[in-house]
């Protein structure tokens, strides 16, 4: 006869194991202090779940002198033949609870209180779990939460798992995906594949509580009466979708499926509705295809009241060896067929194609490119895709390793401003360009960089040149014993020009001599900073004064062409330079002086910046530096920066040179910044006044203001507006007939934003003609869905 013992345990973790058939239909951990653990006397190790006829609390010691019923044979419970064992046997279970009892009539195990089961990567909480060991049923109710392998979490108040410790049927149920969204439903139930069928079904992406942890009611959801949730897949798929914003059902979603992973769906976006002088009223709408989960289709079609539909196609593509994008837009529309602004239109083909990628080869190896090219000037513009006056397209190989770096390069570019003639453009192919450096190599100390560079421009109504040059450069830092930093530079260059048409370049300076031309460059420098540090104003400053001297034998620019050293203008950022020239077909020869200082304070929540300095040159030849770069006279024009920022509040940049004569401002820039993220003022002003002579392009005087605002209010509502305005008179540039205060370009609207939302209303209005894309008014309704896959 098989009889049990009681046995009082109070260990943290105890292994309960039924006869025949584990918890769950499966061998379980039950964690939990001081259960009562009975063994059978057949010796076999067995253990069964019992307990006394009342549960034990198991968060107390057993008082053995509590009235126990100690289960019997003769209660039927060993006379039970074992249930058969699932496919699942070998999963183990980790049980925790407060307290459990055994129902021997039912054949039922109760655990209630703070009850936790985890299965490998899946659990379940809830405040009781009820296990039927007849039929393998295990009910969870009270605050049941769910979590599955993937993180998703199920919450409701009732629910059936299954013996592979799955979810079956649900009422009242939230399923909070591990990605972000949400689905809330009446009922729901799992079927034996995984899936998850809810009937009606609500589904978002917002979050329900706000930053202080008090409930909120998400901007928008999706309504159905059918949701089924596929967690292999990773996708949810609704049937009679209804989109609602702020509670209001506004747009019916037929056939719509989002991912739960971030990745792209198949589907509709959202339309987008656009009011313009150019094309009356506007409305675009797209279809994404997800070819692949590396690629991907987005096609767009727009249909105008006042021009023929155009459609636009994105295709991307992520590679093994990198990614590329290819976007195209095509109609057949009107446009100006001249410059000068007359009605004469005609109906054309035309197009827009944008495509940039970049592939790595190998760690050294990668090859980069775009291209950008329309079919006529004015077409990005009054289709209001992009207001770039020129496009430029390229292909770069490029080889980079620790000490060495090559590129093999070209570019091409197409203009699109109205008065410029493509002709005289440039086309750069190859540009060939390679570096080495070397740490010491003659053992005086310092760093040797070695470079050899060929250029190849031609133009199809215009001055072709090519050029190829070597030079080697030695920089030695050195610190002295008090305290100053000491610089050593010396460069040396051999140059090679040829250069055909030259008389087709409009500006004399720029031309070269025609035929084949060789040069020598040779520049020493020595470059002292002597930094000084201490306190002030409540702070630390460290004011460092800057002496450099740089000489060079005579150099035969002019006998070269300029074609990459044209905007020279005298900056902060190139005070210093051994060379005060953008490029390599100009450098600056003879003696020359260089001083100033950078002043640098900080202190709590502010730091002060500036720059300021000026340059004098031994002999008094201009040669190459005409007058109103700050350069052309033996001393320069004061030249300075200042930068001042406070915390993330305030930032302020301000760039000037003044007259070395009357201090005049010569240039004045000025960028700010003032407020937080969501309200905030920008301001920025630009004002050249060289005063260079109209033959010389690339260095014409311009006045220019840029203001922008943005007010929060409301919380998730902000109003902003823009403006930018051209300053610049007749006096300035006497090509022009502005009376100094031009507009160009003013924004305003109003909009929405929060955690998954954002719409908005704009108002734009263009004040000037470009060929076909007329000034005039826009209006522009955004609407965006975050984590939805809508624009």
């Amino acid at each position: 006869m098989r009889r049990a013992v009681l046995v009082p345990d109070y260990s943290v973790r105890r292994r309960i194991a039924a006869l025949g058939v584990s918890v769950l239909g499966m061998s379980a951990l039950w964690a939990q202090p001081a259960l009562a653990q009975v063994e059978s006397a057949t010796g076999d190790g067995e253990v069964i779940p019992i307990v006394t006829t009342g549960p034990v609390p198991v968060r107390q010691p057993i008082d053995t002198d509590e009235p126990v019923r100690v289960v019997t044979p003769e209660d039927g419970f060993f006379d039970q033949p074992p249930a058969p064992r699932p496919a699942s046997a070998d999963r183990v279970i980790d049980f925790e609870a407060d307290q459990i009892a055994y129902n021997s009539q039912n054949d039922t195990v109760t655990a209630s209180g703070n009850v936790i089961l985890r299965s490998e990567d899946r659990s379940v909480r809830a405040n009781e779990v009820v296990w039927s060991r007849q039929t393998g049923q295990i009910v969870a109710s009270g605050g049941v939460r769910f979590v599955d392998e993937a993180g998703n979490q199920l919450f409701t108040e009732r629910v059936e798992l299954t013996e592979e410790f799955e979810a079956g049927s649900m009422d009242e149920l939230l399923l909070a995906l591990r990605e972000g969204g949400r689905l809330a439903a009446r009922s729901g139930e799992r079927g034996a594949d995984g899936t998850v069928v809810l009937m009606d079904a609500a589904y978002s992406a917002c979050a329900v509580v706000d930053a202080d942890g008090c409930d909120k009611d998400p901007s928008w959801r999706v309504t159905a009466d059918r949701v089924t949730y596929d967690p292999d897949e990773k996708r949810i798929r609704f049937k009679g979708a209804f989109l609602e914003l702020f509670g209001a059902r506004i747009l019916p979603l037929p056939g719509l499926a989002v991912r739960t992973d971030g990745k792209g769906e198949s589907g509709f976006l959202v339309p987008d509705l656009r009011v313009s002088e150019s094309n009356g009223v506007e409305v675009s709408g797209s279809y994404y295809w997800r070819v692949a989960d590396n690629k991907d289709l987005e096609l767009t079609g727009y249909v105008f009241s006042e021009a023929p539909p155009m459609v636009q196609a994105k295709w991307r593509h992520l590679a093994a060896e990198g990614a590329y994008q290819i976007t195209g837009y095509v109609t057949r529309s009107a446009r100006i067929a001249d410059f000068t602004g007359t009605p004469t239109t005609e109906r054309d083909l035309r197009g827009y194609i944008d495509a940039n990628g970049k592939f790595q080869f190998t760690p050294e190896w990668s090859i980069s490119g775009s291209l950008r090219l329309a079919t006529d000037r004015t077409f990005l513009r009054r289709y209001d895709i992009s207001r770039d006056d020129r496009l430029r397209s390229t292909v770069n190989a490029e080889r980079i390793d620790e000490k060495s770096y090559l590129s093999i390069s070209g570019w091409a570019t197409q203009t699109l401003r109205l008065n410029q003639d493509q002709g005289q453009v440039p086309i750069a192919v190859p540009i060939i360009d390679y570096r080495r450096r070397m740490d010491d190599p003659t053992g005086l100390g310092g760093t040797l960089e070695l470079q050899a560079n060929t250029l190849s421009i031609v133009r199809d109504k215009g001055q072709d040149t090519q050029r190829a040059f070597a030079s080697a450069r030695w920089d030695l830092r050195r610190m002295t014993g008090l305290g100053q930093v000491v610089t050593l530079s010396a460069l040396a260059r051999g140059d090679v020009y040829h250069s055909d048409e030259n008389a087709l370049t409009a500006t004399a300076l720029y031309r070269g001599n025609p035929g084949w031309e060789a040069r020598g460059i040779a520049v020493a420098a020595i470059d002292m900073q002597w930094p000084f540090v201490g306190e002030a104003f409540g702070g630390t400053q460290v004011l460092t004064p800057r002496v450099q001297i740089v000489a060079s034998p005579p150099i035969r620019n002019l006998a070269v062409p300029n074609e990459d050293a044209r905007a020279i203008d005298l900056e902060d950022s190139n005070l210093f330079a051994l060379n005060r020239f953008p490029g390599y077909d100009r450098v600056e020869d003879g003696v020359r002086v260089v001083y100033g200082f950078d002043w640098d304070l900080q202190r709590p929540g502010w730091r002060v910046k500036t720059t300021f300095g000026q340059s004098y040159r031994l002999d008094n030849e201009r040669g190459i530096l005409v007058d109103g770069t700050g350069l052309s006279e033996r001393v320069s024009d004061f030249v300075g920066r200042t930068e001042v920022r406070y915390r993330d509040f305030v930032q302020l940049t301000h760039r000037y040179r003044l007259d070395k004569d009357n201090l005049a401002i010569r240039r004045n820039e000025f960028d700010a910044t003032i407020g937080s993220k969501s309200t905030y003022a920008e301001v920025g002003y630009l004002r050249l006044n060289r005063d260079i002579a109209a033959g010389i392009e690339d260095l014409q005087d311009r006045e220019e203001l840029r203001l922008s605002a943005r007010v929060a209010f409301a919380r998730y509502w902000s109003v902003f507006g823009s403006g930018v305005f051209n300053l610049t008179d007749a006096r300035e540039d006497p090509l022009l007939t502005s009376d100094g205060f031009e507009p160009i370009r003013t924004r305003v609207g109003v909009a929405y934003q929060d955690d998954c939302l954002e719409m908005g209303l704009t108002w734009r209005r263009d004040y000037t003609d470009a060929g076909d894309a007329q000034r005039g008014d826009t209006f522009q309704l955004y609407f965006a869905i975050r984590n939805f896959g809508f624009r």
